[in-house]
């Protein structure tokens, strides 16, 4: 699995893969990850809807209220 990562990370690409990542729930194996990726994954709590929408946070596409009066926001359309 290392090789066909060519030793690296599966997420970041750029750090050495050196810790296998699995599910918990299933306990599959799904790639070898550096220390920051897969402690990234531990503190988002393995779920994908958080890590789109920390993804979606940095790329400035998250939510971001409407101030319509001071301290009144309104949700976007």
């Amino acid at each position: 699995m290392i090789a066909s990562q060519r030793g690296l990370c599966a997420i970041c690409l750029d750090a050495p893969a050196v810790h296998v990542d699995h599910c918990h729930k299933t306990g599959r194996v799904r790639g070898v990850l550096c220390f920051n990726c897969n402690s990234g994954l531990g503190l988002l709590g393995d779920d994908p809807d958080t890590a789109r929408r920390a993804a979606a946070y940095l790329e400035g596409n998250s939510w971001k209220p409407i101030l319509v009066a001071p301290g009144v926001y309104q949700l976007p359309s």
